[in-house]
């Protein structure tokens, strides 16, 4: 695991203006095979834990199969967040298309997603703007466990595809007028899409639907949450991106599209997954919140409350 760098930010800092156009339009070069590359592997690690989970009759080898199999659907998250800066890959249509496929797989809608993150974004961590914080943090134990469940996670993200699927989009103030039709078009397409599978279980009588999907991503959520937890929480109510977002320095498996490297994302959400480390070494001074690991983060949070 890499070293603890927790550094004060300088107040004479101006955050947009830490790397210089040329340092920025380096870093800033897509890449279509970099992209690819990334997805499939992350495909082929799906598949496989998932071929291992659904053939393999050994528990000793299903139940890690299991995890790693809904660890990956789950964390479909990552090319979906991704792609949905368009930044995975050179060409627009291929982000929006793997965006697309990967909230689908991780219970995301991406046409949904990338309005409500571009929000997020803009206002991260500004109260009563941030739509990340209409989700309200864990403030003892027991929210926290409820919280890593994936339990809260469940219930927003039935309430939302159902409101949109029907039209409801009064809270969303982040999806424009004009761009409503295409969420909700969007939106009640990924829901047939689980109809007919819901269906050919059946129809079947198989638990396909339940044991391929269903269960897999409740088993791989927990974990997602517990990554996702790290970014925000303890950080600073406010609009300074190098105190109001963390980044956790951790082990490979969990770096997959480079998630952790968040206040490097956040600083400059243009930059690529692949170039984020490399943005990293040259913006980590500049952080209040540099963690070395998520266990440190997570007895942080547990302490505070």
């Amino acid at each position: 695991m890499n070293s603890r760098v927790t550094i004060k930010s300088k107040s004479a800092v101006k955050p947009k203006q830490i790397l210089d156009s040329s340092e920025l339009k380096t870093l800033n070069a897509r890449s279509n095979w970099r992209g690819l590359w990334q997805f499939t592997g992350h495909l082929g690690v799906m598949l496989g834990s998932g071929y291992l989970w659904a053939t393999v009759d050994n528990w000793i080898v299903k139940i890690p199969a299991l995890i790693i199999y809904g660890f990956t659907l789950a964390v479909m998250f990552a090319p979906l967040h991704e792609s949905s800066h368009r930044t995975a890959f050179a060409n627009n249509h291929l982000n929006d298309t793997v965006a697309w496929i990967a909230g689908l797989l991780s219970f995301y809608n991406s046409d949904f997603y990338r309005r409500y993150h571009k929000w997020h974004h803009r206002y991260a961590q500004v109260k009563d703007k941030d739509p990340e914080l209409d989700d309200s943090k864990p403030s003892n134990f027991r929210e926290y466990l409820i919280e890593l469940s994936g339990f809260n996670w469940w219930i927003g993200k039935f309430k939302s595809h159902y409101k949109v699927a029907t039209g409801k989009l009064e809270d969303y103030a982040y999806i424009a007028e004009n761009a409503r039709d295409e969420v909700i078009r969007s939106t009640r397409l990924q829901l047939a899409i689980y109809g007919i599978a819901i269906a050919v279980s059946l129809i079947f009588k198989q638990p396909w639907f339940l044991t391929l999907w269903l269960l897999p991503l409740a088993v791989g959520q927990p974990i997602l949450r517990f990554i996702l937890l790290a970014e925000h929480t303890g950080c600073t109510y406010n609009d300074n991106p190098l105190t109001n977002t963390r980044t956790t320095l951790t082990w490979f498996p969990l770096m997959l599209w480079n998630i952790p490297f968040h206040g490097s994302h956040h600083l400059y959400p243009s930059i690529p997954f692949h170039a984020l480390p490399q943005a990293h070494q040259k913006l980590q001074k500049h952080f209040t919140l540099v963690e070395d690991g998520y266990i440190k983060v997570h007895r942080d949070i547990v302490a505070n409350f």
